[in-house]
């Protein structure tokens, strides 16, 4: 009986670690916002980022293939977000880094689409970590078209 007890715990421990629901956080003021970009243009600046382009992010590659982006439109991008394209935070919901915020940006740009101009919303999804040498480092987590509606804080 006792051991049944501990495994039906070590069941419930395992089932409510992965079935953490991301919380959406919208408590941020424009300057705590403008403060997160200028860590994030810091770090874009300094080529201290990358777009996450592995087999969980089609969308991001399908994008940038689409759409042409090379490491110039990339940075002119990012460079370009304001507290005015922030739409929310969210909890990592990776069980591995549950302490971590991703920040959610929604930005209307020019894009060259093989030769036509279109005005695309894209979405992007980041994460500011610390390096192993206590430095500033982006994660692109999405770049992508706008998929559905979304809304931002301070507009």
């Amino acid at each position: 009986m006792y051991i049944e007890s501990i495994i039906l715990q070590g069941c419930e421990a395992r089932l409510s670690r992965s079935s953490r629901r991301a919380q959406k956080h919208t408590d941020f003021t424009s300057k705590d916002i403008d403060e997160y970009l200028n860590k994030i243009r810091k770090c874009v600046r300094e080529n201290k980022y990358s777009i996450s382009l592995n087999e969980n992010r089609n969308e991001n590659m399908e994008f940038i293939e689409d759409y042409r982006i090379d490491t110039q439109k990339e940075k002119e991008i990012l460079l370009s977000l304001t507290h005015k394209n922030f739409c929310y935070a969210v909890d990592n919901n990776n069980p591995k880094f549950p302490n971590e915020k991703l920040y959610v940006f929604c930005k209307r740009f020019q894009l060259e689409n093989w030769g036509f101009i279109e005005s695309v919303n894209i979405y992007i999804k980041t994460n500011k970590l610390k390096t192993k040498y206590g430095d500033d480092f982006v994660v692109v987590i999405s770049m992508h078209k706008l998929k559905k509606p979304i809304k931002f804080l301070f507009n």
